[in-house]
């Protein structure tokens, strides 16, 4: 859409586990061309929002949007026909398998229709490589097993799929967790890239300093609410880390940590700075 109605919109949704409340009254949106970055601890119900908007959850009260129009998604299929697709974590790649027949997998080009249909690897091979160097990975040989791209490069090969087979949303889960800072910066460099090429981006993340790096909104999520949103360059560092679930709670124990280095122990002293910079 392109006259301002967000790509996917949620309004007032909840969702309850039994007696437990994962999600109440969660509302945001996001637009083509946008990142938006949803930050919260642990338990915040980031995974639970992931679900809803991704298709493997219905919100018990509230509605979904995409273009302005509710739907109801009774599976990830259907996101996915609209347009929604999500890389979690663990990425779902098949290390054993080759760059290509990764990134072709349920959408082999082939000879002709039908389950036997021989596939076209010397097509496959040309649009992944193609599509791989559009986002910056130049890769020697399509036939290496994924296992031997880095950590970052798996990451921007699961998102570059996502956006060949056509989404316009991309939910991003912790895409830079558990990598180094020059894989983290392939990862985020995609992020930016695919901004400017008009999708849509939900970026969940622990890191401040990567959310700060590409997003253009924050919503900060706490125990299933929304505490608060902002705008890129409108908060700190610090206060983004405050309004983030735990942040008092590390500011406490930089502290605490801060009076046991004023006590003369060096390694309360190390542990006091990473705490502040956590």
């Amino acid at each position: 859409m392109t006259d301002g109605t967000p790509v996917v919109e949620i309004r007032g949704a909840s969702k309850f586990f039994g007696s437990i409340v994962a999600l109440e009254q969660v509302s945001l949106s996001v637009q083509s061309g946008e990142v938006l970055c949803l930050l919260g601890d642990n338990g915040a119900g980031k995974s639970t929002l992931i679900k809803i908007l991704s298709g493997v959850y219905q919100p018990d009260e509230g509605s979904l949007l995409v273009d302005g129009r509710v739907v109801r998604f009774a599976s990830p299929r259907d996101a996915i026909a609209a347009g929604i697709a999500t890389v979690y974590q663990d990425l779902a790649l098949f290390p054993l398998m080759n760059i290509t027949r990764n990134f072709i997998a349920g959408i082999e080009p082939a000879r002709g229709r039908g389950m036997l249909a021989p596939i076209e690897f010397a097509s496959a091979r040309d649009i992944a490589r193609r599509t791989l160097r559009e986002i910056g990975i130049d890769i020697r040989d399509p036939s290496e097993l994924v296992g031997s791209l880095s950590g970052g490069e798996r990451q921007s090969l699961a998102i570059a799929r996502a956006e060949h087979v056509g989404a316009r949303l991309l939910i991003l889960d912790e895409p830079t967790s558990a990598l180094g800072v020059k894989e983290a910066a392939i990862v985020l460099r995609h992020v930016v890239r695919g901004r400017s090429r008009g999708l849509a981006i939900v970026f969940i993340t622990h890191n401040i300093h990567h959310a700060s790096a590409v997003g253009d909104r924050f919503v900060f999520l706490d125990r299933g609410r929304v505490t608060g949103t902002s705008s890129r360059g409108a908060l700190s560092m610090e206060e983004m880390t405050r309004r983030m679930g735990g942040g008092e709670e590390i500011e406490a124990l930089a502290q605490e940590l801060g009076q046991l280095r004023a006590a003369g122990d060096p390694a309360a002293a190390q542990a006091a700075r990473a705490a502040r910079h956590d």
